[in-house]
């Protein structure tokens, strides 16, 4: 089994910065959107979901704000992450070269630049309702614990869902000032969605963290990673279809919801365990799955009369 890297050192980006920043775009990876794309779409979902989103499109100024918290939170996460591991990225053929391992960044900087980014996150914060603040700040806990659970549980995916789905509660938070079930429901499943293709996403590694013990749901799942990834798909689908009744969405929401049903569907079908660069590209393509049911959020809000 070969080892996957999704890493661009051609990428525009690295070509037009100045030397001295590109370890830092590539500490966020810059490079690599799917990431923000990921964190970003529950909260796309809920702010378009919520009753006072309904019947037009969901509020611009949230978006952005939504989208400026994104990135400064997924890079903030990412710089985390390589903090904790930066002694286990060093004995992994894919991620040897990020910056904290390869020595591009001194963990002296990466911290001061992980408070830069939360300071930015904060910034965003703060320009909304109350709840939503408090909510913002709880999910400090989940995403902070997040990088170390690999060291202690095969199931580290699920507590990446649990962080990384928590704008499914605050976008609704924003909109409306409070939680209702749809954003529950919506919540949940983005965290069952998280547990599937994060393992397609552990699967390029799987080799060299049973070699250097840490754990993951590849690890655990091995070669029922079909069947395990679409009962969590199907888990998610679930929530999401109960999602959409609980809000009283009409039938484009149906539409966009079958319709990532089938991505989702394609990425179990055509999946091979054994093919790093495959399980990058279903892990990658998850954003289309996202995206057609935020098409559906959109629709069916839209036409609400």
């Amino acid at each position: 089994m070969t080892t996957a890297s999704d890493m661009r050192p051609d990428h525009w980006l690295f070509r037009i910065s100045p030397v001295g920043v590109r370890p830092y775009l590539s500490l966020i990876r810059a490079d690599r959107p799917i990431g923000f794309w990921l964190l970003f779409l529950p909260c796309l979902w809920s702010l378009s979901m919520a009753p006072a989103a309904v019947g037009r499109l969901p509020d611009p100024w949230l978006v952005l704000l939504f989208a400026l918290g994104a990135i400064a939170m997924r890079g903030a996460g990412c710089t985390v992450n390589d903090i904790v591991d930066r002694d286990y990225d060093a004995k992994v053929a894919r991620t040897a070269g990020r910056p904290l391992p390869s020595g591009q960044v001194s963990l002296r900087q990466a911290l001061m630049f992980l408070a830069l980014l939360l300071a930015a996150g904060l910034a965003v914060l703060l320009c909304l309702t109350p709840l939503a603040i408090v909510l913002g700040v709880a999910s400090l806990a989940p995403a902070a614990a997040y990088p170390f659970m690999k060291r202690f549980t095969y199931w580290p995916q699920a507590f990446l869902g649990i962080a990384f789905n928590w704008g499914a509660l605050l976008g609704w938070a924003a909109v409306e000032g409070t939680l209702a079930w749809p954003a529950v429901a919506l919540y949940l499943g983005g965290v069952f969605w998280t547990v599937g293709y994060d393992t397609l996403y552990a699967h390029q590694d799987r080799e060299d963290d049973l070699s250097i013990g840490v754990k993951s749901t590849a690890l655990k799942f091995g070669r029922a990673t079909h069947r395990w990834v679409a009962i969590f798909y199907l888990g998610a689908l679930a929530a999401w279809a109960a999602a959409g009744w609980l809000a009283e969405l009409s039938w484009p929401y149906a539409l966009g919801l079958a319709a990532a049903a089938l991505q989702l569907a394609w990425q179990i079908r055509s999946l091979d365990i054994d093919d790093p660069y495959g399980c990058l590209l279903r892990f990658k393509s998850n954003k289309w799955a996202g995206l057609l049911l935020s098409a559906g959020i959109v629709a069916s809000a839209s036409i609400a009369s």
